[in-house]
């Protein structure tokens, strides 16, 4: 069992392929590939059958919350996940998340099991899904991902997210990775993650590359198609 805890500012940029070369390039003096480095992450955002999470979120709100179900890669149903349960209060983002067997998340979230032990975490995921009735998979998002953090400040962290994708069947972190496209080839959503301010070196190399600052969210745009979609589907 591992449970974690982050409070952190997230700060995203889209950038294209040249930007992402500079950025990329200034890293080798400061930053080195974290542990997971190059992976596919899996995530299954949950939500009500009215989609209330995610459109409350697309409203910009001073506080706004989801639940996720996260692995690195595809899993057999005994392999290690993460359920995690994220809130942004005011810029500041709070993470708390568990780790738990695939099966016994699974289990918990269609609500035929509790969790396997007892902790904080768990009350809180218990009082989450008790406010938000009905909660259901509401989407399947994986991308690629190139992750970093820095040698010289242990609480800075960046990511590069590319072949952003989703669907709505198949909903499962045991099945292959794989959906709609949201983002052209040569795009990547890169954050940065930070306890505190961005140091000036990277600063100064977002500035070379004329990166601007962008509010992007994976399960937000990626509600928009399927929303249209449905619209569109309506209307034919």
């Amino acid at each position: 069992m591992e449970n974690n805890i982050f409070q952190r500012h997230e700060i995203k940029y889209m950038l294209d392929s040249r930007q992402c070369a500079i950025v990329e390039q200034a890293f080798c003096a400061h930053m080195r590939p974290d542990p997971h480095g190059e992976s596919t992450i899996c995530n299954i955002y949950y939500d009500t059958p009215d989609f209330r999470l995610v459109r409350r979120s697309l409203e910009q709100p001073v506080y706004k919350e989801k639940l996720r179900l996260r692995s690195y890669g595809p899993v057999f149903p005994e392999e290690r996940v993460f359920l995690e349960l994220k809130k942004k209060y005011k810029g500041v983002v709070y993470k708390r998340r568990i780790e738990l067997a695939e099966d016994q998340a699974m289990a918990y979230m269609s609500g035929s099991s509790p969790l396997p032990y007892d902790c904080q975490i768990g009350r809180e995921l218990d009082y989450f899904r008790c406010f938000y009735e009905s909660l259901e998979p509401a989407v399947f998002l994986c991308y690629d991902r190139s992750a970093w953090f820095c040698t010289e400040d242990p609480n800075l962290r960046a990511t590069f997210d590319r072949n952003i994708r989703w669907r709505r069947e198949e909903m499962s972190l045991t099945a292959a990775p794989g959906g709609n496209v949201l983002l052209p080839p040569h795009q990547a959503l890169f954050e940065v993650k930070t306890a505190g301010a961005i140091p000036m070196w990277l600063v100064e190399v977002l500035d070379r590359a004329g990166a601007q600052k962008a509010s992007f969210s994976k399960y937000g745009e990626a509600y928009k198609e399927f929303r249209h979609e449905r619209i569109g589907v309506c209307c034919a």
